[in-house]
Parts: C-alpha cells; structure tokens; sequence
C-alpha cells in the first residue's frame, strides 16, 4: 500500500533529531562547515546529507518567529525528475511499487546529463556526488519500510512533528490536524498534498519556511528547466487551506 510522510512544523523543535538519525542509518559522513550566524547546519543538502532541518527568522505580525522545517524529497505521485531520467537512463529513477517511494539507483551515475533531473525538481532537492556523478535523495529508508519498521528520522522524532503511515491515513491526519491548527492560526496550510508522498503542515506563508517549500511558479529567480517542468507535471501551490 502506498506510503506517505506527514510532517508537522507546528510541533518542531529544531532538535535535529532527524537529521542525525537519517546520517546514521544511512552511513553517511559528516558535513565539514562553518558558523556563518544561524543554527542551521549544514548549510545546505548535499549528497551525504538527505534531510536538512531549516532554520528561518521571520517577521510576522511585528512578532520576531523562529521557522523550522525538516527538508527532504517529496516523492511525488508523478515525479519530474524521473520523467527527465527516463529520456538518458531508463532505471536510473524508479518507484516503489509498494510504496509509491521514488529510488535513485546506481544507474544515475550513468546519466550524460544528471544536471537535467536535478534542474527538473521543484523542491531542489538531489544532489551528486562530484567523483561519481551518481544522484542522491531521501529514499523513504525503503529497507526499513520493507521489513515494517518506520523511516529512521520517524523513528526518533520526539514530538510528532514526523509521522509516517499509509497514503491516505496521512491525508486525513494531515486535515484533522490542519483544522485544529486554523483555530489559532487561520493563514495555516498543508502543501501540495494531492502529489506527494511528503507534504507539511505550515502555520504562515509557505515561502516564509523556504522558497521551495511548495512547488511555485513565483519562486525567485529565472524561468529554468526547474520551474517549466514544475508547470508541466503538476498544478502550482495547491494547498489545504
């Protein structure tokens, strides 16, 4: 059955739990880097780091906020990257059958162009490894999945911000929740949950989180190969709301 992530930026705490527990089980090394004036460690994805909790100062209401948000692959229902890969490599980018779980292979290193499914995400969100060219991701730890354990970073989340279950029950957790959380927060929205396997619960503007929290044709920036395939694949910012 069709799996799906459900995360909750209302309860974060930024303990990065998470991220620490996807490095580990993945066997990923550390990120070497520095202090450049925010929590957030590493600065950015890379190819040994899938999950990345974003840190986000912001203004709302004259009130100073603190925004996080647990970044990974969004394993969408139809997913451009692979519609890009399938033209070079076929098998490079598969999904799971079971699962609905989008899985970068050993094939992507075999990609002539592997900047052409990196371009073609709306969420920013493969990496390559720069010695093999080989793509990676979040892959939903599909091992732990197939043997009916939780992804790792589900696992350790202390507060509920990370849930994981099948596709449609994460639906409709995400709705019961989205409704309790419009009691006090009515700009509250759950993004793009009709085409992915991962979508979150924000409590403010999507674009206050991380200008690719949600897939949008008004994200900063030229009209690349990114933002064409975004059009084409799927609607724009379509929200609970």
């Amino acid at each position: 059955m069709p799996k799906a992530f459900f995360i909750d930026t209302t309860k974060c705490t930024a303990c990065r739990g998470c991220q620490v527990a996807c490095k580990e089980w993945h066997n990923n090394p550390a990120t070497e880097t520095k202090q450049v004036g925010t929590h957030q460690n590493p600065q950015d994805l890379n190819y040994s780091t899938y999950k990345l909790v974003r840190f986000s100062e912001k203004e709302v209401d004259n009130k100073l906020h603190w925004l996080f948000f647990a970044d990974q692959c969004r394993h969408c229902i139809v997913p451009p990257c692979k519609e890009v890969a399938d033209m070079d490599v076929e098998g490079a980018i598969i999904i799971d059958e079971e699962t609905g779980c989008v899985y970068y292979t050993e094939k992507t290193a075999e990609l002539s162009d592997p900047e052409g499914p990196i371009m073609a995400c709306p969420y920013n969100i493969p990496r390559k490894d720069p010695n093999s060219n080989r793509l990676a991701k979040c892959d939903m730890c599909l091992d732990r999945v197939q043997n009916g354990m939780k992804p790792a970073c589900v696992q350790v989340c202390p507060t509920g911000t990370m849930n994981f279950g099948d596709y449609e029950e994460m639906k409709e957790l995400a709705q019961k929740r989205l409704a309790e959380v419009k009691k006090t927060r009515p700009a509250a929205v759950v993004g793009d949950p009709d085409y992915h396997r991962c979508f979150y619960l924000m409590e403010y503007d999507p674009g206050l989180y991380y200008e690719y929290a949600v897939a949008s044709a008004d994200v900063p920036g030229p009209h690349d190969r990114r933002s064409m395939l975004a059009n084409v694949s799927r609607p724009f910012k379509v929200l609970f709301t």
